[in-house]
């Protein structure tokens, strides 16, 4: 069938190639021209996924229209900050009843909105699903065996995605709770920002453990005060996600953390990572949402601290050490 993948980034792009390695024709859409051509020219993203040769299955184009023309299938990575932009220049062109799925990890700032929440607001037309759970793109696009899980507004979507998707070295699973899914997504990255400024602040494992832990308690928390189901952040999109994003240096959020802990600027550390760091923006929307839904989330809030306060990291991790005794609350 014709896939259509919106965002040629690392993410977009080990997706394209997964897709069109199933025997997909994949349209892969560029916000730039001058890197869509550049894409189509060197058939490799040598940016992000050095070394991983494109498919023939994969066309490239910077044309909206053209991309999604008779897709059967829109697979959205554009980061959280471009996602109401791009969801705005695709409406026009998605049919009635069209598959669109989100694969892209965040919230959007301002109206705290989940991003199919996003898109379902801009295309109200498509069926609106959402995939995540432990997927670096440079493994992915390596054929690395790899598992996900999809969520849709129905089983049947759900499914007929799972078999887009699905062959010997990436696994899918369906699920029911997209709310819960994707909140895991962008979550985790708050918690993978602070891992990795454990990390540069020189502290050890057991610290990292203690923050996966309690920062998946808080993660879990929040997701059911929002009406998530608590099952599922103990499944892929929840502690498996977090898993990844807090121990790899594939991890961008935990590379951005390292430098925040090893004394850079949020300015730098982002200049030096060079990529979209999504838990920057989601801590500031899950602080925002803590308070909105009256749920404790004291790692969450000493990130927003670091990160939008000008609070030494150091100071963070001993007040959150030195908050008073309690029972552990999952």
């Amino acid at each position: 069938m014709k896939v259509s993948v919106i965002g040629s980034g690392g993410w977009g792009s080990a997706i394209a190639i997964l897709l069109a390695n199933n025997g997909n024709s994949v349209s892969l859409w560029s916000w730039q021209k001058a890197e869509s051509e550049r894409l189509a020219k060197d058939r490799e993203n040598k940016e992000f996924l050095p070394g991983v040769s494109f498919p023939d299955g994969i066309s490239c184009t910077y044309d909206i229209a053209e991309c999604v023309k008779d897709s059967e299938l829109v697979v959205c990575a554009s980061p959280s900050v471009a996602t109401r932009s791009v969801a705005k220049s695709l409406a026009p062109h998605i049919k009635e009843g069209q598959l669109f799925l989100n694969i892209s990890k965040g919230l959007e700032e301002g109206t705290l909105l989940r991003l199919s929440e996003v898109y379902k607001q801009e295309i109200p037309q498509a069926q609106i699903a959402a995939m995540s759970g432990p997927s670096h793109a440079e493994e992915v696009s390596r054929g690395l065996p790899t598992t996900n899980v999809v969520a849709a507004e129905s089983h049947e979507i759900a499914k007929k995605i799972q078999d887009i998707f699905m062959n010997e070295v990436f696994r899918v699973y369906t699920g029911d709770d997209i709310i819960g899914l994707e909140l895991g997504g962008a979550l985790k990255n708050v918690i993978a920002l602070c891992a990795g400024i454990s990390d540069g602040l020189g502290f050890g494992d057991n610290t990292k453990a203690a923050l996966m832990t309690r920062g998946l308690a808080e993660i879990t928390r929040l997701g059911v005060a929002m009406g998530a189901q608590r099952e599922t952040f103990a499944g892929l999109s929840g502690v498996g996600d977090l898993i990844v994003t807090c121990t790899s240096m594939h991890s961008r959020n935990r590379r951005a953390g390292i430098l925040l802990g090893k004394g850079k600027s949020l300015s730098e550390t982002l200049d030096e990572v060079h990529m979209v760091v999504e838990g920057v923006n989601t801590a500031n929307a899950a602080y925002e949402l803590s308070k909105k839904y009256n749920v404790s989330m004291p790692i969450t809030e000493a990130a927003h601290k670091v990160l939008y306060e000008n609070k030494s990291a150091r100071d963070a991790v001993y007040e959150l050490m030195q908050r008073d005794k309690t029972i552990e609350i999952y």
